[in-house]
């Protein structure tokens, strides 16, 4: 992963192309609109990323050293990866330092992180061949029903759990539906990003001896 990918204009020239060159009236801003339409979307989140928004990649490539900069005075870090062409915000590290939040993380569900690590395992898997990472509804249903509870006598609110589960990644763009197709869905590289391989080794360990346990409650 590339980190430092400084490949665009400096801060100073970035500033002074775009000073007193207002976009609306009352604008005091100076960064340039696309470098201004850049932060923007990194700050809605959850990333910005060259095929979903093909216009903006560039910008970010052109102007990286400036928004990078304007991110790091919000106490938030840039993370660019040139290779997956994908880009996302984060809180930076700031140590011992004390600093505001401006990204709100709510916690997984176990459901959730279920369904993301069945998700970057299967991005792992197609990444090694050489193809898009394509998963269907279904069987993302059956993977989160893996670990539905013995006895369970709410079918109905687990199976409800589980299209929540679904739509969450939809919503962060985390699968985006194919085309033409009703149930398929690409997987987006950003999960590389998020989840290690170790990260992924380590969950998929304690998932499987979970599964297992559950399954063992029914022998």
């Amino acid at each position: 992963m590339n980190h430092n990918d400084e490949a665009g204009v400096s801060i100073r020239s970035a500033e002074e192309g775009s000073a007193g060159a207002g976009l609306y009236p009352g604008d005091t801003g100076q960064l340039p609109e696309e470098a201004r339409r850049v932060l923007a979307q990194l700050l809605a989140g959850p990333s910005l990323d060259a095929k979903r928004h093909g216009r903006l990649w560039p910008a970010l490539r052109q102007h990286v050293v400036i928004v990078r900069s304007r991110l790091a005075e919000l106490f938030l870090e840039l993370v660019v990866d040139s290779d997956l062409e994908v880009a996302f915000t984060r809180q930076a590290d700031t140590g011992e330092l004390e600093t505001p939040k401006l990204l709100r993380q709510a916690p997984l569900t176990f459901l959730q992180s279920v369904l993301l690590l069945h998700l970057r395992q299967l991005l792992a898997e197609a990444g090694a061949r050489g193809e898009r990472a394509l998963v269907s509804g279904a069987e993302m249903m059956e993977q989160m029903k893996l670990y539905e509870p013995e006895g369970n006598t709410d079918r109905a609110g687990f199976e409800k759990r589980i299209r929540a589960a679904i739509e969450k990644a939809k919503d962060n763009s985390l699968i985006s539906p194919i085309r033409g197709s009703e149930d398929r869905y690409e997987i987006s590289p950003t999960l590389k990003l998020l989840f290690s391989a170790d990260e992924v080794a380590a969950l998929g360990r304690q998932y499987a001896a979970l599964r297992d346990a559950l399954s063992g409650e029914s022998d």
